[in-house]
């Protein structure tokens, strides 16, 4: 099986009935707040298999959270894959010119001199997203 998770969640969503939209566009309150909270639900769960395990459950919640913020960006009508290009691209510009990386304490990777933001509003534009423009 090759699919992207993207193509995967897109065959959900049309098997099932549910919202999927192809240009990225504003939603509902209730369909926005809907979509959080099952986020949350998912990420809660990931965050107390963590702890507890074992391995496999983990894998799964983690998988549950990946399933459902790609239906999430394709109920807003948002291609995550190109969104996630440009996170990438923009925090790989966290590496100095030397090759040097900036850490927390906690090893978290920090932003460097040469850092550049994503710019996910021109990702969201080159989708056909008009800023202002979704009901």
């Amino acid at each position: 099986m090759s699919s992207s998770p993207a193509e995967l969640v897109r065959d959900f969503h049309r098997t099932f009935g549910l919202d999927a939209r192809d240009t990225p566009s504003e939603v509902s309150p209730e369909l926005a707040a809907h979509r959080g909270e099952l986020l949350a639900e998912e990420a809660g769960e990931v965050a107390e298999v963590s702890v507890t395990g074992p391995l496999d459950r983990l894998a799964h919640e983690l998988a549950d959270v990946v399933y459902v913020a790609y239906g999430t960006a394709l109920v807003h009508g948002i291609d995550l894959d190109a969104v996630i290009a440009e996170i990438h691209r923009s925090n790989m510009t966290k590496v100095g010119p030397d090759g040097r990386i900036s850490r927390r304490a906690d090893g978290k990777v920090l932003k460097g001199d040469h850092y550049e933001a994503p710019d996910v509003s021109a990702v969201l534009r080159r989708q056909g997203w008009a800023p202002g423009g979704d009901a």
